[in-house]
């Protein structure tokens, strides 16, 4: 055992217990409260502490049981519990109806009736055939002169405490009618359960306060300066506490942006450098704006249930904005003014204010097209939800960047240009490719691939020009570059990483040490 080694890890907490008690002392929490004016939480700290080293040692456990008044204990204590109420009302008013009870007492229906219920048990009240209850005339039961007495008795406590210890067995078992052990809002009381343990210091301690005798430790040396001590110059007279310099420091981890968040923070500030504006819009989306105003018809296989989360309270918008429905519906029915043929089908009004979750981020294009500035820039961060099998490429929410160019002189060439830049600049890819689409809101259609070091070749999204059906549709007669693609995949590149689902990690330790290559 060495004494030096344990001396120069003592706390004062624990030196002053050491100096003050012997081997034939039992300690609680309570005497070194009262005796050394320590704190519970200090205390228990001085037993942890001791305990650890050898010092110290169990030697009873005492489980206590208290009954500690609530709020509603007090109203009872002061205005009388249910059952005096209600009793006092009918000696004094006569033959009542329960809810004439409730309006006369103040009390809820829910306790009249059951206070009624156990009264008329008691012999106390019973109910006439008019179904008034009246006073039988009966002794009051005993049960109520207790509850009475334990609630003053407990309300005129300091901490409104009664130790179960203290009671009869009567006494338990009306109170026991009163508590619950977490203390629900409608509980007069709460159990409290505790337990004493003793504890007596080891052997070995009686060495150590030897050492520390020897060494003219007291437990009172100075630990910290304070501004008063420096002013008073009180520290002059007093000694100081040792450290031992080689325990090392506390971690100080300091907050810091998740790594996801700052790319998608970086893919912003990367398209406002562009000259785009972003737009944003709700996760709770229509089926008009989820499909129908992008030209998808609405027997599409990608709008089955299977692929779009629909909402179960409200289930339908009130309405879809005017004149956009009516556009939007003749465009289905037979083209409208867009010079197509539409798809030739009844649409279906009440199907377009189903309500649903963004299943795809070019939605918000399709909010942003008739309010457009021609020419004009956007792009969108959106949040989408669609049922799909989680593996390293795929998660059932993802988000995705949206984004549209409107302009007398764009056209393919411009967007294939911006899908390259998109793919180096900001997912950080190396090799892109683009592979021709189909996707029924745009012609020509192409598909953007980046290929990972890890992963392989994977689809980065779909871009392509909007048809006339969906941009004529809302007022617009120039070309629409429009493209969506996976933000989430173009992090993992950025982020060095080679599953999805480590974008959204737990582990607290591993997301520090991720580093954005940008």
């Amino acid at each position: 055992m060495d004494i030096q080694s344990i001396i120069k890890n003592l706390h004062p907490l624990e030196i002053k217990v050491l100096l003050k008690y012997g081997q034939n002392d039992e300690l609680s929490s309570e005497k070194l409260q009262k005796e050394l004016g320590y704190k519970e939480g200090h205390a228990n700290q001085a037993f942890s502490w001791l305990g650890g080293k050898n010092l110290l040692s169990v030697t009873s456990r005492t489980p206590h049981t208290f009954y500690e008044i609530t709020d509603l204990g007090r109203d009872y204590a002061k205005n009388g519990t249910p059952d005096e109420r209600i009793i006092e009302f009918v000696k004094a008013n006569g033959a009542k109806t329960l809810p004439e009870i409730a309006a006369g007492t103040g009390l809820e229906q829910k306790d009249v009736g059951s206070g009624f219920g156990q009264l008329s048990k008691d012999g106390v009240l019973k109910m006439n055939a008019e179904k008034k209850a009246e006073y039988t005339g009966a002794e009051i039961p005993a049960r109520i002169k207790i509850a009475r007495e334990l609630f003053v008795r407990a309300s005129g406590t300091e901490n409104g405490q009664i130790d179960a210890a203290t009671l009869s067995d009567e006494e338990k078992s009306v109170i026991g009618a009163f508590a619950k052990k977490r203390g629900a809002a409608d509980s007069p009381f709460k159990i409290i359960e505790r337990e004493t343990v003793l504890y007596k210091l080891s052997e070995h301690f009686k060495e150590v306060v030897s050492a520390l005798k020897n060494a003219g430790i007291t437990g009172n040396e100075i630990g910290e300066l304070t501004p008063k001590m420096l002013a008073s110059g009180e520290w002059k007279n007093g000694t100081f506490r040792g450290y031992n310099i080689s325990i090392p420091p506390a971690r100080i981890i300091p907050g810091r942006t998740n790594p996801y968040v700052q790319f998608l923070e970086h893919v912003k500030d990367k398209l406002c450098s562009l000259g785009f504006q972003e737009y944003d819009g709700p996760l709770v989306e229509t089926e008009f704006w989820n499909g129908d105003a992008l030209f998808m018809p609405q027997f599409h296989a990608a709008r089955d249930i299977h692929d779009v989360y629909r909402i179960k309270n409200p289930t339908h918008a009130k309405e879809i904005e005017e004149p956009w429905l009516t556009n939007v519906a003749n465009t289905h029915k037979n083209g409208g003014n867009t010079g197509s043929r539409g798809w030739n089908y009844d649409f279906d009004h009440e199907f377009t204010r189903r309500l649903v979750l963004r299943s795809q981020g070019t939605v918000l294009s399709a909010h942003q097209l008739h309010k457009a500035e021609i020419p004009g820039k956007y792009f969108g961060i959106a949040r989408c939800f669609r049922y799909d099998k989680v593996d390293a490429t795929h998660l059932s929410d993802f988000y995705q960047t949206e984004g549209i160019i409107a302009g007398e002189d764009v056209n393919l060439r411009t967007l294939l240009g911006m899908l390259e830049m998109f793919a180096r600049e900001v997912a950080g890819a190396t090799e892109v490719k683009y592979v021709p689409g189909y996707f029924p809101f745009t012609e020509p259609s192409v598909e953007v691939h980046i290929k990972h070091p890890v992963l392989g070749w994977f689809e980065l999204g779909g871009a392509g020009i909007f048809r006339p059906e969906v941009t004529k549709a809302q007022g617009i007669d120039v070309p629409v570059l429009a493209w969506g693609m996976g933000i989430d995949r173009m992090a993992l590149m950025a982020l060095g990483l080679n599953d999805l689902r480590e974008l959204f990690s737990e582990n607290i330790e591993e997301v520090r040490l991720r580093k954005a290559k940008f």
